[in-house]
């Protein structure tokens, strides 16, 4: 007979340990180590016979007819989820407290139950009064819309039985706990267990379920990773707080595209999608100003014109300060000093504010040529046509790389009727300086 031994196990990495510790000594875990009895000399587990059900199949035999997408309605929505929802799939959604993901999935349930599927809605965090009265607000009140207030894994169980939706919407997975699995709600043994638990339902019964997952400061989700293994979808739900715009992207889709975003707005009645966000991002003056220029970024496979404001302020501070908003600040640092040394414009004794219009962020390098010519037209105080765009990575050495998407900025460049766009045909960052003067209404040239 096998010997048996006592180890203890981290449930996060593997790691193993003959004691119990605190912290996985691998992967640096808190109270991922568990004890686990396994025989020293083990054995594989007999084999059991298939169901007929089970029994393995050509795979040109299989039918993908009972798991097509079906639309929720909402198109942002089911654009970033590749067409919409497929039966059986278990879809997290992310996001900081208060960004709306409640209100998002309150939304989708309600559409869900207005095409005649009957939804259940749990809710761990707030009453049953409390969100109903989110219901009123939205006008997402529905006969087949059902909710339930529990946090007891066993009791959802026992309301899926008695409901038997075709959509489940659980609200978080993280206030959920099991009587079967020791530690409170939220901690990893416990977040795993609900998880596991309710993706097997999804599979077995085929009814979509849709996970509600808190983050952490530092923006990943919270729990086990092994929670993001567990589900088929993984969405991020992010926006910036002193604004109403919200982003969902796809971190992980096993039924499409994870370069996908789409576009909601909060408003006093709820959320509403931005099918067309071309204008969000682009300031509503009436004529020319110095210090703005108009980039194409790339969200997922969109393409979207977001305005670059810059200020210069002379200063007799030894540090002048360098402020951005909506840019990565080490990027607009290494902008500067290429404008410095290969731009001949100097701005070492000035204070430089670089934003972005609307609240949207842009990191990619594509942005960087439209960031350089924002500053320079400040610094010369000369204003740009306002049908001018600017799409290119700048270089160290001051040349003008191409942007990945460039056919598709150009179009909609086009399709919004710049007529002028300075990108990569340009070498150089003072050829595109050159160019951007002799656009300009004046051109005593950068």
């Amino acid at each position: 007979m096998a010997k048996s031994s006592t180890a203890f196990r981290c449930t996060e990495c593997g790691w193993t340990t003959v004691k119990w510790v605190g912290r996985c000594g691998e992967c640096q875990s808190w109270g991922s180590v568990l004890e686990a009895n396994a025989p020293a000399g083990g054995r594989a587990p007999a084999a059991i016979p298939p169901s007929a059900e089970r029994v393995a199949r050509p795979i040109t035999s299989i039918d993908t007819a009972a798991v097509e997408h079906w639309p929720t309605g909402i198109g942002e929505f089911d654009r970033v989820l590749g067409g919409g929802i497929v039966p059986g799939a278990a879809i997290l959604l992310s996001g900081e407290p208060g960004v709306g993901k409640s209100t998002l999935l309150l939304e989708v349930a309600s559409r869900a139950a207005g095409s005649g599927r009957r939804v259940l809605y749990v809710t761990a965090e707030e009453s049953a009064g409390q969100v109903r009265l989110r219901a009123e607000r939205t006008g997402a009140l529905h006969d087949e819309l059902h909710l339930a207030a529990e946090t007891d894994l066993a009791a959802i169980l026992g309301q899926l039985d008695e409901v038997r939706p075709a959509l489940v919407i659980l609200d978080s997975v993280q206030t959920v706990s099991s009587s079967l699995v020791d530690g409170i709600a939220g901690g990893p043994s416990q977040v795993r267990e609900v998880a596991a638990t309710m993706t097997r339902i999804a599979k077995e019964r085929g009814v979509p379920i849709l996970l509600v997952g808190h983050v952490t400061k530092d923006g990943q989700i919270a729990g086990p990773r092994l929670l993001e293994h567990l589900v088929d979808v993984v969405l991020g739900f992010d926006g910036d707080r002193q604004t109403a715009l919200r982003f969902v992207r796809a971190q992980k889709n096993r039924f499409g595209p994870v370069d996908e975003v789409g576009c909601f707005e909060m408003t006093g009645d709820g959320i509403s999608e931005v099918p067309d966000p071309s204008g969000l991002f682009m300031s509503r003056s009436r004529g020319p100003v110095s210090g703005t220029c108009v980039t194409i970024a790339i969200e997922g496979r969109r393409a979207i014109p977001v305005e670059v404001q810059a200020l210069i302020v002379p200063t007799q501070a030894p540090n002048p300060r360098r402020i951005v908003n909506g840019v990565d600040s080490g990027r607009v640092a290494m902008l500067l000093a290429v404008l410095e040394k290969r731009g001949r414009i100097p701005l070492g004794s000035a204070d430089v504010y670089v934003s972005t219009v609307g609240g949207i962020r842009v990191t990619e390098p594509g942005a960087d040529l439209a960031i350089a010519l924002a500053v320079a037209s400040a610094a010369r105080d000369l204003a740009l046509p306002p049908q001018l765009a600017a799409v290119g990575e700048i270089s160290l050495a001051g040349e003008i790389r191409p942007a990945s998407a460039a056919k598709r900025r150009a179009a909609e460049a086009a399709r919004l009727g710049f007529t002028t766009l300075i990108d990569d045909r340009f070498e150089s960052i003072a050829e595109a300086l050159r160019a951007a003067s002799a656009k300009a209404d004046e051109s005593p040239g950068f």
